[in-house]
């Protein structure tokens, strides 16, 4: 196939543009109107992004658990850390409000302190009644007082669900319908009628509420992902289109090179749509990443173009020329950028697979359409003023060029000594690198929401939910005091790990009926002995009172049961040993051959999903490696170039590594992207500097000194201009209030100026240091692709 990408072929190519401009047009304007049509199938996500596969034994787990129970993550928490809430009129606004949630479809069940009840005993039924803690309203502090009396001091059942005994803080529970959680039912009425009502509370009482919970997070964090691509997308625009415009110093190659980034910003979105994808995180990056990387394809295009009419005055053979001479050089760049992403295609994650598909054929669309579009506006536009042309006498970058050489000239020492020192000091670093599997380590820490997670770790140990399920292999085991002593063992363990929240069980509710059968005395609050079991068990059966706790902690069969604990935000390796301690404790608690216990919850699968996607990050990376390795053996024809051209670009690599972990930026969902994505960007300066070389030799009658620096020279300025709009482009991404984000934009955009340093000291030093066994005439073979024609051409107007 690459035989096809010939200088002829380009010359075809260049005529079929330029002669069919007005149908190329149309074609273009109908694809831009289909993929705007398919806006309409974008969505954003409802739910986490799940780092696993399908068919992952943790994924498994996590669905077993849901086919049994449910959703678990749809409790929303509203939460008051005020004295004033004691007084009379607030206590009962506090319950007002909870009760108000009752009447929205939405809610399944709400619980606030006005609906704790108290299990009492009723001799004459043998059963338990529940009587309420407040049957109407408050109506004195007296009653207040007395309330808090009960609920802190004498029923521990209630303790640290609905206040904090210690600190005074109140809290409300609102159970989401579970077929709504992941919907945009969900959004809607969070957004418009949960805010709404708080809003309304504080302002009347002058209360600040906490709201918390993961339905609650997830649809304020998605909300937010959804404000930052417009900001995302306008200052890429900003940014790029400015130092374009202090390149070139003209509005109306500005203009054009907006109007190209922009419809590849709708086909972006358009391909999003067509292929039914939700935005996530991940794919939001793609359209302002779309813009800073289509902007310097309309640097070389135009650059070019300006450069052939000063050079000959011809605009239609200019325009030939731009097509035939920088058409390869940019499809090959574009490719090997388009590389970097498609590897993400190979992983098993749904996440990074969506990302790698959406990102490499919208970078090969916005190639098209700037191949297209920018040669044939041109033809309709005037011959180019001088004016136009007065960017390309300036000098001001000849200081840079000159240092360069004088470098690569009289300073090989130093070059190869401060890469061997950066080798070593990044392996220093690599070792000190962390793994997060946070949920919320990324989220925006400017936010009301990230502040009001943070209050309920404080006041409540967190609201990351960990489910443990019991499977008893038979119907009613649950209810097994042997089994109700083990679940109790798991129990304890969990209450003296700070990290975790108290537990809430089967157990709790037994403990609380033996309490209930004493007559509410808190001492009995404990499991009844063998003798006691029978008897009280008796009295639950014959009431109705315990039927709503119950199936929330066991199902149907009375075979399962579930310890629902929640978690703090810790860090991975505390999180894992936590949980090895659980596990340790199961195993020494349940025997295997009479029960399978497992654990779970979105805080679990996430962590399992951010080391899972470790492994891919080294696949994927490899796989990059591997595939343009792959490409530029067929273009050198020479196994030596490949080393050659690989070690200046793995060394970047190995330098921000090493960063990220003195500065402690862990391995995350969002950095794992750095390495593939500033790989594929980039191998782009090695293919122009090593194609130019490679001209300069046959031009030189294969002198290679002389080879070198012209090569340098001629590829310097513009290796200098591209990288420059990939920086501050790429660093746009650093006003994310995303910690991810930010650390994606500032990795890649020190990778890139760390490799185009690389590039034009380490890789020409590498060069005539190896001259006699690499860059000779037997190496450097006829290509198999001319990405640069060998005719008398200005590469820096090329490239």
């Amino acid at each position: 196939m690459f035989k096809l990408l010939t200088t002829g072929f380009w010359e075809a190519l260049a005529r079929l543009i330029l002669r069919n401009k007005i149908f190329i047009l149309i074609a273009i304007s109908i694809a831009t109107v289909f993929l705007s049509m398919q806006w309409k199938n974008m969505r954003f996500t409802y739910t986490e992004a799940n780092l696993l596969p399908d068919d992952h034994k943790v994924n498994l787990t996590y669905k077993a658990f849901l086919d049994i129970f449910g959703e678990e993550g749809n409790l929303i928490v509203l939460g008051v850390k005020d004295s004033s809430v004691f007084e009379v009129e607030k206590l009962n606004a506090w319950n007002a409000l909870a009760e108000g949630f009752k009447a929205y479809d939405e809610i399944e069940t709400v619980i606030s302190i006005k609906d704790l009840q108290k299990l009492v005993k009723n001799t004459d039924k043998n059963q338990f009644d529940l009587e309420p803690f407040i049957k109407d309203s408050i109506t004195s502090s007296q009653e207040i007082i007395k309330l808090q009396n009960d609920l802190f001091k004498k029923y521990p059942f209630y303790d640290n669900f609905l206040f904090n005994a210690e600190t005074k803080t109140l809290r409300t529970a609102l159970y989401l319908k579970k077929d709504i959680v992941n919907t945009s039912v969900r959004k809607d009425f969070i957004i418009e009628d949960l805010q709404a009502e708080i809003e309304s509370f504080e302002s009347a009482h002058n209360i600040n509420v906490r709201v918390s919970g993961m339905p609650y997070i997830r649809t304020l964090n998605s909300q937010n992902i959804v404000d930052e691509i417009g900001v995302f997308i306008g200052a890429a625009l900003l940014v790029t289109s400015l130092i374009f415009f202090l390149f070139f110093r003209s509005f109306r190659a500005t203009f054009i090179s907006l109007i190209v980034v922009c419809i590849g910003v709708m086909w972006t979105f358009g391909i999003l749509g067509l292929l039914n994808y939700e935005i996530t995180v991940l794919t939001a990056l793609i359209p302002p990443l779309i813009i800073v990387i289509g902007i310097p394809n309309c640097i070389f295009l135009i650059n070019k173009y300006q450069h052939e009419v000063k050079s000959h005055g011809n605009k239609v053979k200019s325009l030939q020329r731009v097509i035939t001479k920088i058409g390869n050089a940019t499809l090959m760049t574009n490719v090997t950028t388009a590389s970097g992403f498609a590897t993400f295609i190979l992983t098993e994650s749904k996440l990074l697979k969506e990302f790698g598909i959406v990102a490499s054929l919208s970078i090969l669309a916005i190639f098209i359409l700037c191949l297209l579009i920018i040669p044939i506006i041109y033809t309709f536009l005037p011959f180019p003023k001088d004016r136009h042309l007065e960017h390309l006498n300036k000098r001001w970058i000849g200081g840079f060029v000159d240092w360069m050489e004088r470098m690569v000239k009289h300073k090989k020492i130093t070059i190869y000594t401060t890469a061997i020192i950066l080798i070593m000091a990044s392996m220093i670093g690599i070792n000190q690198i962390k793994i997060s599997g946070s949920l919320i380590e990324d989220m925006p820490k400017n936010k009301q929401f990230f502040k009001d997670i943070r209050f309920f770790e404080e006041e409540f140990n967190g609201i990351m939910p960990l489910e443990i399920m019991v499977d008893t292999k038979r119907k009613k085991g649950v209810m097994k005091l042997a089994t109700l002593k083990r679940i109790n063992e798991v129990e304890e363990l969990i209450i003296e790990t700070p990290e975790l929240s108290k537990p809430i069980s089967v157990v709790s509710l037994v403990k609380y009926s033996k309490q209930a059968y004493y007559n509410g005395n808190p001492k009995y609050y404990q499991l009844p002995t063998s003798q006691e079991n029978s008897f009280i068990l008796s009295y639950a059966k014959n009431s109705n009172s315990d039927v709503d706790l119950l199936k929330n902690f066991v199902d149907s069969t009375g075979q399962y049961a579930r310890i629902t604990t929640f978690m703090k935000d810790i860090g991975t390796d505390k999180m894992e040993r936590i949980q090895e301690d659980i596990q340790n404790k199961i195993n020494k608690v349940f025997p295997k051959e009479r029960y399978n216990v497992s654990m779970t919850g979105k805080a679990l699968v996430f962590q399992k999903g951010t080391k899972y996607l470790v492994r891919n990050l080294i696949i994927s990376l490899s796989l990059a490696i591997f595939l343009i390795s792959l490409f530029m053996a067929y273009l050198f024809r020479s196994f030596r170039m490949i080393i050659v051209s690989l070690i200046p670009n793995l060394l970047p690599l190995l330098v921000t590594a090493g960063l990220m972990g003195y500065l402690g930026v862990p391995i995350k969902p969002s950095t794992i992207l750095v390495f593939s994505i500033a790989f594929g960007i980039s191998v782009d300066d090695t293919i122009h500097f090593l194609a130019k070389y490679r001209q300069e030799l046959q031009a030189n009658h294969w002198k290679i000194r002389k080879s070198v620096y012209a090569a340098l020279r001629e590829t310097g300025v513009s290796m200098f201009y591209t990288s420059i709009v990939l920086f501050f482009g790429f660093s746009v991404f650093t006003i994310s209030s995303f910690g991810g984000t930010v650390a994606l934009g500032a990795l890649v955009s020190i990778t890139l100026l760390f490799a185009m340093l690389s590039n034009l000291l380490l890789l020409p030093s590498m060069l005539l240091s190896l001259e006699r066994n690499i860059a000779n005439k037997e190496v450097l073979r006829k290509p198999t692709i001319d990405i640069i024609p060998s005719e008398d051409e200005d590469l820096d107007n090329q490239e």
